[in-house]
């Protein structure tokens, strides 16, 4: 659990350390992550566009919800940080470029600094069926 939890946070830390603010440089070229079965241990995090200082996150994996996809991501408890998603859908692939933060109701209040598996439901305008899923980061 302890090595999980250092590979975690050196993972974060190396991220942060290379991310821009949205629009502020050249985004990388997409990446395609892996499709997984569901992990029912993940914890749900609701879409939140209010999210206070938002990064990009890479989309790990995803999931295939019925017409739609979840994205699986590694994030920080969501009694203080929140993602939100937006979607690039085209004939051929859905991009989805993925953000994290803090809540804005967690600003200012100490946060624990640990590590855990998150999924994200992404509504589609249309169903996903054999398009190729994308992370913008």
């Amino acid at each position: 659990m302890r090595t999980l939890i250092t590979a975690v946070i050196t993972g974060l830390l190396l991220t942060a350390s290379a991310m821009t603010t949205p629009g502020a440089a050249a985004q990388p070229s997409p990446v395609t992550p892996p499709e997984v079965p569901p992990d029912p241990a993940r914890t749900v995090f609701t879409d939140n566009p209010q999210i206070v200082d938002p990064r990009p996150m890479a989309v790990e994996s995803w999931t295939r919800t019925g017409d739609g996809l979840a994205v699986n991501f590694t994030t920080g408890t969501p009694q203080c940080y929140g993602v939100h998603a937006h979607v690039v859908e085209t004939p051929e692939t859905v991009t989805v470029e993925l953000w994290g933060g803090t809540l804005p109701e967690a600003v200012d209040r100490a946060c624990i600094a640990i590590g855990l598996f998150g999924t994200l439901d992404v509504a589609l305008r249309t169903p996903l069926g054999d398009r190729q899923v994308r992370s913008a980061q």
